[in-house]
């Protein structure tokens, strides 16, 4: 079994990531901890609902109950990006040359490197944010579907209906689907053709919980998910998606709930993170199961692999935090 070196912290750890060679765990009261030459302690100052990395820059992206979206480096360095105050940030994503976007409310924010913000209002709540794989177009995810933008450009921009709550959004690396997480027990997804409105649906359902964690392949060939007793996998092989095909479903246990995936950077190697605090690496191509982590307390609820691979840090709902060293 890989060597695991564990890190106990108080509360829910919403990410686990490394910033360059150095592993980072940030928790839903702010605090940042960094494993650089011992633990180092940042302070946010404020309860925070949503962290991404900027894998462009080597930082991560905050926003919080403060209305702040803040820019975490590896060396523990704050930077205030925006600050909207008496509102909730509750979405943020990274983008290409520095840019980055946030939500709150019924409004998505552009912000490009030059400090220029960009502002534009949906009819319904901003629940999730993306840029695509390439250029500042982003997917904006509300209430009955997606909004697609060109950010800083003029231009009407294109609808993606789906009845229900979507409440994150995710583009394929090669830009050719859109996905999204739902309310409902569901992932939704659509075949983009390029700028225009041409798209197709792509329905994938039958999960028994809310999918909270999805993860592409580095090619994007697969994208996993959580929300069922096994890791759910489905093909993005082919011109038209998973639509017609069965997922995989990697890593079951009965009755024991997936909580988080996350591909490996550079194989087609899936860590499977579990509500028992247990961690699998199940490989694609034979199923074949190894061991990571045993059980432990709480649900993971973060992993992040090291740009190499040969590391995985991980954190859980109740502190439970730790780096698997699977290089042998």
């Amino acid at each position: 079994m890989p060597t695991v070196a564990p890190l106990d912290l108080e509360g829910h750890v919403l990410t686990a990531a490394f910033l360059g060679d150095i592993p980072v765990f940030v928790t839903a009261a702010g605090s940042i901890h960094r494993l650089d030459g011992g633990q180092q302690v940042s302070e946010t100052g404020s309860g925070l609902l949503t962290v991404v990395k900027d894998a462009d820059s080597q930082t991560l992206l905050t926003g919080g109950e403060d209305g702040k979206v803040l820019r975490i480096a590896h060396d523990g360095t704050i930077t205030e990006l925006a600050h909207a105050p008496r509102k909730w940030i509750t979405a943020v994503a990274a983008g290409p040359q520095g840019a980055i976007a946030y939500g709150y409310g019924k409004s998505a924010f552009v912000r490009l490197a030059s400090g220029a913000v960009h502002q534009y209002d949906e009819e319904r709540s901003v629940e999730g944010i993306t840029f695509a794989p390439k250029g500042l177009r982003i997917g904006i995810a509300r209430y009955n579907g997606v909004t697609l933008r060109f950010a800083a450009a003029e231009g009407k921009p294109v609808d993606l209906e789906w009845k229900g709550a979507h409440t994150g959004v995710s583009f394929s690396p090669d830009g050719r689907f859109l996905v999204t997480t739902m309310q409902e027990n569901a992932l939704h997804g659509w075949k983009l053709d390029g700028a225009s409105s041409d798209t197709r649906h792509m329905r994938m359902t039958g999960y028994p919980a809310k999918v909270k964690s999805i993860s592409w392949s580095n090619k994007g060939k697969w994208l996993a998910s959580s929300g069922a007793p096994a890791a759910i996998v489905w093909p993005f092989s082919s011109k038209d998606g998973p639509m017609g095909k069965a997922p995989l479903e990697l890593g079951t246990r009965a009755n024991i709930m997936v909580s988080q995936v996350a591909f490996h950077p550079v194989e087609e190697v899936l860590a499977i993170g579990f509500i028992d605090g247990m961690i699998l690496a199940v490989r694609i191509a034979d199923g074949k199961e190894a061991l990571l982590r045993r059980p432990g307390n709480g649900a993971i609820t973060s992993m992040g692999w090291s740009a190499s691979g040969k590391l995985l840090c991980f954190g859980s709902e109740a502190g439970d935090c730790g780096i698997i060293d699977i290089s042998g």
